[in-house]
């Protein structure tokens, strides 16, 4: 097994290792180049800008089939692909399984978009019957099919209307107990037909949004970060003062086109 990829500081370098810094924030953002095609990059992105808006410094590493995954991260995002891309990661995330299961236990906050959704739930099974296990944090179950669900959503969360884009074949069931990230109010969500989006369990979420949908719901984001500086830090989060006006703008603007 090689060693883990090298981190990148995000912060520029004014701002790095500045006495100012309220705390380093590592993010790790799983498989890249195999499960980001849909823009969700953008995600770890948004969240390494918002820490410097907010005083912190944040700290990417990117993890690669092959690697050591870093068990000090403070906040974990997967992102979607095609099945031949979940094919590829496949043994690299059941070799790390039990880290991210661990990770997860701990409280770390994960966020997992599209096809990472679908493998850190209990298999995704392709329209092919090929079936791909997965890591089983989430008590989901992914079925492929031949026609997709595609378009704009609006979700009733906890954090909010939430907007973003779906772009997917799998049709997702929840387990009995599992609870969703949201409910639609205008899309398809996690399968067309319960109502239901994504999924939470403690502080990993899944769901089927892009956009990529940070950016779009600064909420969302916050959310996440607070969870991250508490577990990285030990103490509260303390937001600095950031202008969303353009996002909620462009939320609130979505939300009224499709809701009225």
């Amino acid at each position: 097994m090689s060693t883990s990829s090298p981190t990148i500081s995000a912060t520029s370098s004014a701002t790095s290792g500045d006495a100012t810094s309220k705390g380093r924030i590592k993010i790790v953002h799983i498989y890249p180049r195999e499960m980001s095609i849909y823009g969700d990059l953008g995600n770890t992105r948004c969240l390494a800008s918002r820490l410097r808006w907010h005083g912190y410094e944040p700290v990417i590493h990117q993890h690669h089939p092959g690697n050591d995954f870093p068990t000090d991260a403070h906040l974990v995002l997967g992102g979607g692909g095609q099945d031949s891309g979940q094919a590829r990661v496949e043994d690299d995330l059941a070799h790390n399984a039990d880290v991210l299961r661990s990770l997860a236990a701990d409280g770390t906050p994960m966020l997992m978009i599209c096809g990472m959704y679908q493998l850190f739930g209990n298999a995704f099974i392709t329209v092919e019957g090929e079936r791909l296990p997965g890591i089983g944090i989430l008590d989901v179950t992914t079925q492929g099919n031949a026609k997709r669900m595609v378009g704009p959503v609006v979700l009733e969360t906890a954090f909010g209307d939430v907007v973003g884009y779906e772009n997917h074949s799998g049709s997702t069931k929840l387990g009995p107990a599992q609870q969703p990230f949201g409910r639609v109010r205008a899309g398809m969500g996690n399968n067309g037909t319960d109502g239901t989006e994504g999924a939470v369990t403690g502080n990993v979420f899944g769901s089927y949004l892009h956009g990529p949908v940070l950016p779009a719901n600064p909420s969302l984001a916050d959310a996440l970060i607070r969870l991250a500086v508490e577990r990285a830090l030990g103490e509260p989060f303390v937001p600095g003062r950031i202008d969303d006006e353009l996002a909620d703008r462009a939320r609130t603007r979505q939300v009224r086109r499709l809701i009225g």
